[in-house]
Order: structure tokens, then sequence, then C-alpha cells
């Protein structure tokens, strides 16, 4: 496996920062916008698309959140001949991470609040404004606004993690029946993911631009930091080895954080303890899911050095850690699994620059992959029926 040194790391980062803008934040939106207006917040809202119609969208369905569009595209991935599109949803500038409740609605991130989202009907029903001040709503890599999100296991609760651009984060929390914020716990900067744990007694933002962990205990609100820095912290904010996304192993409730396709962060989020397994995919790593058995899937966006490092990938691990990678055309972003685990969903939309319109739909037990094409810079997928959902 690379070992590749922290120095030659910071070498590489000097030598594209420039092109690529990157993971490193405060560094400018890649196509930023100028502010937009909020639409209403409660007003229900849906775009027809290619394939629109008025049928329940059956199971098995995708949801994906178009970071380019403004809108979440509901795909049937067995249309034939290609994916069936089954319209799009306004939600709100932006939208990043997706929640999917047991009784079918789909709770959106959105640079203006969290959109509630009927999946039945395909209709916005709400749009909770963030109590969190985050100055203008912009679009582009760097805009404030909710980020990672996920659902308290009895689903009364969503979480969202807001980014405040220039400083520390939140986690916003929002009551499903009341639909309204009603707490504001502070936590890192730049919260790309939020996962629960099991028994709900926990929440974990992954902080990016923080190199950290923030848990919050969901009795009394108290918010502790584990630091997740296995290649340390040097760079500070323009280090490209920061924590993206973090998955809940089911067997034991440890956190899993992969970096670079080198090492893999095992976080035990009870006393605070990080340590480090191999990994073998050479490549900048972003999201990642769990399976019920344990499978880790990761995403490889790409080389940060194209001189040394390896391409796009989607890697599968076994609960015993041993892998398979499997490559992949073009940047893509988060992960999602199928119901049965058998194909692994895979969005182009990517933070950076160079991401595509599509997803790419890996079949587990062969490799095989199909690209649909899908929505306007798609970033996060969730799937009626899944196991797993893309960004939070």
């Amino acid at each position: 496996m690379n070992r590749r040194s922290l120095a030659g790391r910071l070498a590489a980062l000097a030598a594209v920062t420039a092109t690529l803008g990157g993971c490193a934040p405060d560094g400018g939106d890649d196509g930023a916008a100028s502010p937009v207006s909020a639409p209403p917040g409660s007003t229900a809202q849906r775009t027809p698309g290619s394939g629109g119609t008025s049928a329940r969208t059956p199971q098995g369905t995708l949801l994906v959140t178009d970071f380019g569009a403004d809108t979440v595209t509901f795909v049937d991935p067995a249309g034939r001949g290609a994916a069936a599109d089954l319209g799009s949803v306004r939600v709100g500038t932006a939208p990043y991470g997706i929640a999917l409740g047991e009784d079918g609605t789909a709770w959106v991130a959105t640079a203006e609040g969290v959109a509630a989202v009927d999946t039945r009907t395909r209709v916005r029903t709400a749009l909770v404004p963030h109590r969190t001040d985050t100055g203008p709503v912009t679009t582009g890599e760097y805009r404030g606004g909710g980020m990672g999100i996920a659902l308290s296991p009895d689903g009364s609760r969503v979480y969202v993690g807001v980014n405040v651009p220039g400083g520390k984060g939140t986690l916003e929390v929002v009551d499903t029946e009341r639909r309204e914020v009603t707490r504001v716990v502070p936590i890192g900067r730049r919260p790309f993911d939020v996962d629960v744990s099991r028994d709900g007694r926990q929440v974990y933002a992954t902080n990016h631009d923080s190199f950290d962990v923030s848990v919050v205990d969901t009795g009394d609100w108290t918010a502790r930091r584990i630091e997740v820095a296995p290649y340390g912290t040097e760079g500070g904010l323009g280090s490209w080895l920061k924590p993206h996304y973090a998955a809940v192993r089911p067997s034991d409730g440890a956190l899993l954080l992969p970096f670079e396709g080198e090492r893999l962060a095992v976080v035990d989020p009870g006393t605070g303890r990080v340590r480090t397994e191999d990994m073998t995919a050479n490549t900048h790593q972003h999201g990642v899911t769990a399976g019920a058995d344990g499978t880790l899937y990761v995403v490889g966006t790409g080389p940060i050095d194209p001189s040394e490092d390896d391409g796009p990938s989607l890697t599968v691990r076994t609960p015993e850690g041993d892998e398979r990678v499997v490559p992949l055309d073009g940047p893509h972003e988060t992960v999602a699994l199928s119901a049965d685990g058998r194909t692994a969903y895979v969005s182009g939309g990517f933070t950076r620059d160079g991401y595509w319109n599509g997803l790419s739909a890996v079949d587990v037990a062969t490799g095989r992959v199909t690209r649909l094409p899908v929505g306007e810079r798609p970033l996060a997928v969730a799937v009626l029926g899944g196991q797993g959902t893309g960004a939070g």
C-alpha cells in the first residue's frame, strides 16, 4: 500500500489547490451565485420531469438531491432502456443531504432550511427555516446552510448540520410533527455528515474543517469533540486530509471514517479513542455507508495528485477488512444501497469542479457499472426501502 508522507501530501496540495479549489474551505465558491430569495415555507411545489406521472412512487425509487438545480429528482432505476425520470420537486437552494422517514417523508438539507417532501405524492409540504444565521443564501461548495442530515430512530426529530461560512457550525434539531427548529447546538466547522446512534442517545456530526466529530448527547444536549486526524492537522483549513463522511458500524456502534484510500479511522464515540486500519484504494475518499451485514462501501472521488494517486472508485470492504476496489468513470461523492444490498448507487455530483450529471449503479457481486443520467450535479442519494442514504 502506498505510504505517502504528510510532507509529500502537503506538497501535492500546494501544486493543485490553485486549479481545483478542492476540499480546502474559504477559497471561494465554485460557481457561487448571487444571493437569492427563499421560497415560501409551506407551499407545495412540484416540477414534472420527462416521465412526470401522478402514480404513487414505487419502492426502490431513487431520490437524488440536485445541488445545481434546487430540486430532488425521483428516478426509477429499473426504467426500460435508461432510468425513468419520475419528476422533480423544488426543495430549496443547493440541496445537500437527504434522510427518509418510515412515514414516507423525505427530509432535505438546503441552504435555506430543511425541506419536507411527501415521497408518495412527490410534493414539498414544508420548508423549515434555519435558526442559525448563515448569511446570504448562496450556492456553491462553501455555501452556508444545511449539509449532513439524519433522523432519530423514532422519527420524531431531524438533525441537520448547518454550515456557517467562516465560523463554527451548529446542529439544529427539527421537530418532525411541529415542523420547526426546537434546539440549536454548537458543533465544529462545515458538518459534511450527520449520523445517529442505534439507540438514539447520541448524534454524530462529522466536521470537515475542524478535523473532528462532535458527539451530541440527546438527553442534555451537550457536545463533546473527538479529533479525527490520522494525518495530523498540519495545513489547517488548507489541508485536504480531513474527514468527510462517517458510517455507524452495525456490530458495535463505532464510527468509520475513510481517508485517502489508505486509512480507515475507527472511532469509539464513548471513549473518544481513535485507531486506524489499512485501506487499499489510494484515492481521495468522501462518501461512505454501511450495509446491514457490516460491509462498508466507500466512494473514491479521484486523485489529489494525478501523478501519484489512483482515480475514482468504489471500495467494497468486508467486516473482516478485505477490500475489493471497483473503478468508476469520473468523480463521485456519496453512496446508498438498494434494499437487497445488491446494488450501490454512487452520485456523480461531487462537491468540487469536475462533477457529472448522473449516478453509477454498481452491481456489488460482479462489479459491473451502469451509468444513469440523473439530475443536475446530483449530490446525495436515498433509496425508498433501501439500506442507506447518501449524504447524511
